[in-house]
Order: structure tokens, then C-alpha cells, then sequence
């Protein structure tokens, strides 16, 4: 039986979050395994990349799944659009080997955070991006974010109820760019804490208004203390853009090395 991994894009705005929470909650897992039953008839669950939170988008989310159907692995986007919500959208669909499993053989996943910063809130990209008025400081957010990149304790970055074996995380790169009236916080690394990533925009929203500095970023980072970070920044702000995995003769299950890395 094929193993398909299947890449999904999605408008997080009317869903609870990607994890199936039973009947009746609209979230992105059960949309797609409804969708998958309509059309093989097979009733199974999907593993996915990582769990976002209700009203955060996608770009990249990756799932897998074993089926016993017989349609041609090309003909599976197409099948599937045409059995999902508008919202929701197959962008690549390929046979993977059976021991590739879309959380745990993940490397690492990228977000952007994205604030429109001008004087009036652009209502077509209400949805997708955190409109705050106030000028804000981008030399400041960039000099900030570049002190999250390295191996560090995130602990003052995460919200109550995260419970991962541990709170260490590699960030790969930490960025600012500016697309006026809109600035894009892009970060990578092998995993986030929950709701790590909106709590590191939330912070440099603060040094962008000049509530917080670079200082505390730096004390956040070597205590451990969330009174150092910001407040956690909206949710419709949020897109997880890409999943990296190794190449695909190099994949094999792997216990995620960092407890429940992949969560947002």
C-alpha cells in the first residue's frame, strides 16, 4: 500500500486549528480525511506535520498517509480539491517510502509572522496579518531577532500548558524584511514550543514601540522568565510556510529528538 505525503495550503481563519477535535468542530485534519473517505471510500487518519492553532494559516503543511486505493498518485491533488473546501488546497501529492512519517522524520519547519504597519488596516489582508498603527522600530525588531538565532532554552517563549521533554530549541535564522506597509518575521528551526513563534513576534512588536529592548530579549533567553517576553501576538498573523525533511532516500521514522518539537 502506498505511502502518499501530500502538501496542503490552507485559510486557518473559519477552523479550530488543524487536530481533529470530533464531530461537529470544523478543523483542517478532519476536512482532509473527509475528503479522503468521499473519495476512496477508506476511512483513516492522516499525520501531520505540526498542529496549528485555530485561525493560524498554511502555506507548506505536509501530511502522509498509507491507502489502499489504486488512483494514480498523479491524479490525487486534482481528486482531492475537487472534494474540499474552498479553503483548503492539495498543492502536491507523491509516493514516499513507507517508513517516512510527516512529524517525525521533519527536520525542522519555517514560519512568518506578518504585521501591517500602515495607518489604515488593508481590509483584503484583515485575515492574514496583525494591523498595528503605531510606527514601529524595524532596525530595532531586526537587531532583536537576530538574538534568537543559535541553540537557546525558550522557556520565557511559551505559553502555559506546553509540556515538551524539554524547552531547548535550534533556530536557524531569525529575520525582518519590510514590504511597506507590511513587515514579515520569518523564522526557521527544528522546532517550536507552543505558541513560541507568536510569543517571539509579540516581543518584537513590543521593541518595535520601544516598550521593550534587545536587553530583554537577552534576559528572556538566559533566565527562563516570561515577564521578559511579550505578549502572545494574534493568531491570524501566523503561516507556517515550509517543512523541511531529509532527502527522500535518506528518510526513515525517527522519535522526535526533542519530545513534541513540532508544535505551534
Amino acid at each position: 500500500m502506498p505511502n502518499l505525503r501530500v502538501t496542503v495550503s490552507y485559510d486557518g481563519s473559519a477552523y479550530h486549528g488543524f487536530q481533529d477535535q470530533g464531530e461537529g468542530i470544523p478543523t483542517i485534519q478532519r476536512s482532509l480525511e473527509q475528503a479522503i473517505t468521499q473519495l476512496t471510500g477508506e476511512r483513516l487518519r492522516i499525520n501531520g506535520a505540526g498542529r496549528t492553532d485555530a485561525g493560524v494559516h498554511a502555506y507548506g503543511q505536509v501530511v502522509n498517509f498509507v491507502t489502499k486505493s489504486s488512483i494514480p498518485v498523479v491524479r490525487w491533488a486534482l481528486a482531492l480539491n475537487s472534494r474540499l473546501p474552498r479553503d483548503i488546497v492539495v498543492r502536491n501529492a507523491e509516493i514516499v517510502p513507507a517508513t517516512f512519517h510527516a512529524r517525525f522524520s521533519a527536520l525542522g519547519k519555517t514560519y512568518r509572522y506578518t504585521i501591517d504597519n500602515g495607518t489604515y488596516r488593508d481590509v483584503f489582508r484583515r485575515q492574514y496579518a496583525y494591523h498595528i498603527r503605531e510606527p514601529l522600530d524595524v532596525a530595532a525588531m531586526a537587531s532583536a531577532a537576530r538574538l534568537f538565532v543559535g541553540r537557546h532554552d525558550f522557556s520565557a517563549f511559551r505559553s502555559t500548558g506546553s509540556t515538551p521533554t524539554t524547552p531547548i530549541r535550534s533556530v536557524e535564522s531569525a529575520m525582518i524584511e519590510v514590504q511597506e506597509p507590511f513587515i514579515h518575521f520569518t523564522v526557521c528551526a527544528n522546532g517550536f514550543l507552543y505558541n513560541m513563534v507568536r510569543i517571539l513576534a509579540g516581543t518584537l512588536i513590543d521593541i518595535g514601540k520601544h516598550k521593550r529592548s534587545c536587553s530583554d530579549v537577552e534576559m528572556a533567553l538566559r533566565t527562563g522568565r516570561r515577564e521578559y517576553a511579550g505578549d502572545t501576538a494574534p493568531a491570524h498573523g501566523l503561516c507556517l510556510m515550509h517543512v523541511e525533511y531529509p532527502a527522500l532516500a535518506e528518510t526513515s521514522a525517527r522519535q522526535p529528538p526533542l519530545g513534541d518539537n513540532l508544535n505551534e
